[in-house]
C-alpha cells in the first residue's frame, strides 16, 4: 500500500498543531523472511569511539527509541537527562519514537514528565498514534465500521481523537467465555479492523473475538502496532512483547498483519516532509536490531545500537545476525565527548 499525499496530509492533521503537507509516497512494511546463517557474511560493526567525528559532526537529528534507550521500565537510564540537554545545546533536533502502544502521545508526555525529562509533546510518537494515523490514511471512518482492539488505553485514546468507534481493549480484560456444549462467543459483524497492541490483560476471550472478526467478517483487516519479541515492563528482566500477542492471532487466522510501528516507514516519511530533513543527516538510535536498526537501514538513515536494552554485544556480532548498524555503544551517554581529566568546564 502506498502512503499517498492525501494520506500523509491526514497523518499530519491528527498529529496536532501541524499543518498538512505533500510528501513523497511511502512504502508499506512487509515482515522480512527468516535468514539462514549459512548464507550470510556478517560485516564487522565498529564500536563508537570518537562521537564527535563519527557521529555528531554528521547528524542533525536523532530519533530515539524509548524502552531500553531512555528508560527501563519506570527507571531512567543513568546519565540520560544530561546527555539530552547537551545534545539540545549542540543544536540537535530530537524525536522519541516508541513501539509501545500502551500509552497515547498524551500518556507518554506524562511519563517523560514524571521521570524528570523535559521533552515537548510534539517530539513524541507512539505506535498507538501510528495505528490511528493508518486508519486516518485509509479513510476507515468513512466506512462507518468499528475496530476491535487487543491492547490497552493508548490505542483507545488515539482512536477517540480521530472519531473512530472501537470495542474491546480494557473493556474485555476480565471476560471469560463459556465453553460448555453449544456455547459460542458472539462477535460484532460491524468490525472491519482488528488492532493488536501490547496487552498485559490478554485472554482467551480477546483472542477468540479477534479471530472471529478476521476470519468471518468479510474484508476485516489485521493490524499490528509492532512485532517486538520482548519488552521492558520492569528494569529487572525482559518480558514477552507484542510479538507474542500478534503471533497468537496469526496462528489462528493464518494471516499476516499490516505493521504500523517500527520498522514501517510511516514515521520517518512524516518527519522528513514536516521538517525538510535529509535522511542522511538523521540517526536512529535503538536497542533492537529487528525494529530500531532495521528502521534505520531500510529507510536510508544512520543507525546506532545501544547495549542498554535487549540486544547483547554477542548477539550483535554473531555470524547469524544480518542486521548491522553503523556503530554501537553501551548507551547514549557515549555520545558525549568526554573532556580530559582536570579540564575546566
Amino acid at each position: 500500500m502506498k502512503w499517498n499525499n492525501a494520506a500523509l496530509a491526514a497523518f499530519a492533521t491528527i498529529a496536532g498543531n501541524v499543518s498538512a503537507f505533500s510528501p513523497a509516497a511511502s512504502r508499506a512494511f512487509v515482515p522480512r523472511a527468516a535468514y539462514s546463517s549459512s548464507t550470510l557474511n556478517m560485516a564487522k560493526v565498529n564500536r563508537l569511539s570518537d562521537p564527535g567525528k563519527q557521529l555528531l559532526d554528521n547528524v542533525d537529528v536523532f530519533i530515539f527509541d524509548c524502552d531500553g534507550v531512555i528508560w527501563r521500565g519506570d527507571s531512567v537510564i543513568d546519565g540520560i537527562p544530561e546527555v539530552l540537554e547537551k545534545l539540545r545545546a549542540a543544536g540537535k533536533k530530537m524525536f522519541f519514537v516508541t513501539n509501545n502502544s500502551t500509552k497515547s502521545r498524551k500518556g507518554y508526555k506524562k511519563k517523560f514528565d514524571s521521570l524528570g525529562l523535559k521533552v515537548p509533546a510534539e517530539e513524541i510518537f507512539s505506535s498507538s498514534f501510528a495505528a490511528a494515523a493508518y486508519l486516518e490514511q485509509t479513510k476507515f471512518k468513512d466506512t462507518g465500521k468499528k475496530v476491535y482492539i487487543i491492547g490497552e488505553i493508548g490505542i483507545c485514546e488515539e482512536l477517540d481523537l480521530i472519531g473512530v468507534p472501537w470495542i474491546g481493549g480494557p473493556q474485555d480484560k476480565d471476560k471469560v467465555p463459556n465453553m460448555g456444549p453449544g456455547d459460542i462467543v458472539e462477535h460484532d459483524h460491524d468490525v472491519a479492523a482488528v488492532i493488536v497492541g501490547f496487552d498485559r490483560y490478554i485472554n482467551y476471550h480477546k483472542i477468540q473475538t479477534a479471530q472471529l472478526c478476521i476470519n468471518e467478517n468479510p474484508g476485516c483487516e489485521f493490524i499490528a502496532t509492532n512485532l517486538d519479541a520482548v519488552t521492558h515492563l520492569t528494569d529487572a528482566q525482559e518480558w514477552a512483547g507484542n510479538g507474542s500477542m500478534v503471533g497468537a492471532i496469526k496462528g489462528c487466522t493464518g494471516k499476516e498483519p499490516t505493521v504500523v510501528g517500527k520498522p514501517s516507514p510511516l514515521m520517518i516519511d512524516y518527519l522528513c516532509d514536516k521538517l525538510g530533513l535529509e535522511k542522511s543527516r538523521i540517526c536512529m538510535v535503538g536497542d533492537r536490531l529487528d525494529t530500531d536498526v532495521l528502521f534505520g537501514t531500510d529507510n536510508g538513515l544512520r543507525s546506532i545500537l545501544v547495549l542498554s536494552g535487549v540486544t547483547s554485544e554477542e548477539k550483535l556480532l554473531s555470524d547469524s545476525n544480518p542486521i548491522t548498524p553503523d556503530y554501537y555503544c553501551d548507551s547514549i551517554v557515549d555520545f558525549v565527548v568526554k573532556e580530559p581529566a582536570g579540564m575546566a568546564k
